[in-house]
């Protein structure tokens, strides 16, 4: 039996298009069912790794960092919402008004990979991209991180041990700075067996047809 295919999902849980590039993966994977065996792993990576805990204003951020204007961020905006219908995901209009801090979030989702039962990283995963996108939610918050585990079927009191504790705080910023040093700077980015990288919220076919490649080199 050949060994599954092993993903590397490099992303932060306050990026859309990490939203849309890990739905877009999971079609592909629906798709492939049967076919190829995968192994996914959230990765960290921080696009705001010196946010504040209270956050920003997510105009003023926007406008601050990439100088973008009201017209570009509803452009912007738009076109998310519309890629996200696509696959499958919604974003919802005027619930976030900030970006957040997500350190402790990947601290969490690193626990939920080492220790807690099959899927449950991933399930997590996407409950946080839930919780801030669809929700509004604060991803920062040490309550909706506890909410999240705690209905993934994540042990909660194991969980706040490690929210109120730096438990994992070593283990993040190795694996940031792994991914950093490699050349990773923007996410979502998708490493297929250590060697092919996918960048962006490609769509499913994308996924399909690199898995595809891949599984088929194995087989010869």
């Amino acid at each position: 039996m050949k060994p599954p295919i092993k993903i590397d999902f490099v992303s932060d849980v306050s990026c859309p298009w990490c939203v849309i590039g890990l739905k877009s993966l999971e079609t592909a994977l629906q798709r492939l069912q049967g076919e190829v065996q995968t192994e996914i792993h959230f990765q960290p990576f921080e696009l705001n790794p010196d946010m504040p805990p209270e956050g920003q204003e997510i105009n003023e951020h926007l406008s601050q960092k990439y100088g973008s204007t009201p017209a570009q961020m509803q452009q912007a905006r738009d076109a998310i919402r519309l890629r996200g219908a696509a696959v499958g995901f919604e974003f919802s209009q005027g619930k976030r008004d900030h970006i957040y801090n997500t350190f402790d979030a990947h601290r969490l989702l690193h626990w939920a990979g080492q220790e807690g039962p099959k899927g449950s990283q991933h399930a997590l995963k996407m409950a946080l991209f839930s919780a801030y996108f669809t929700q509004g939610l604060n991803p920062a918050s040490h309550e909706v991180l506890l909410q999240k585990a705690a209905k993934m079927g994540l042990d909660p009191t194991r969980a706040r041990v490690v929210l109120d504790s730096d438990v994992f705080a070593q283990e993040v910023r190795q694996a940031e700075q792994f991914y950093t040093s490699h050349g990773i700077h923007s996410v979502p980015a998708i490493i297929l067996n250590d060697q092919h990288l996918i960048s962006g919220g490609q769509h499913p076919e994308v996924f399909e047809k690199a898995l595809r490649q891949i599984a088929s080199q194995t087989d010869q």
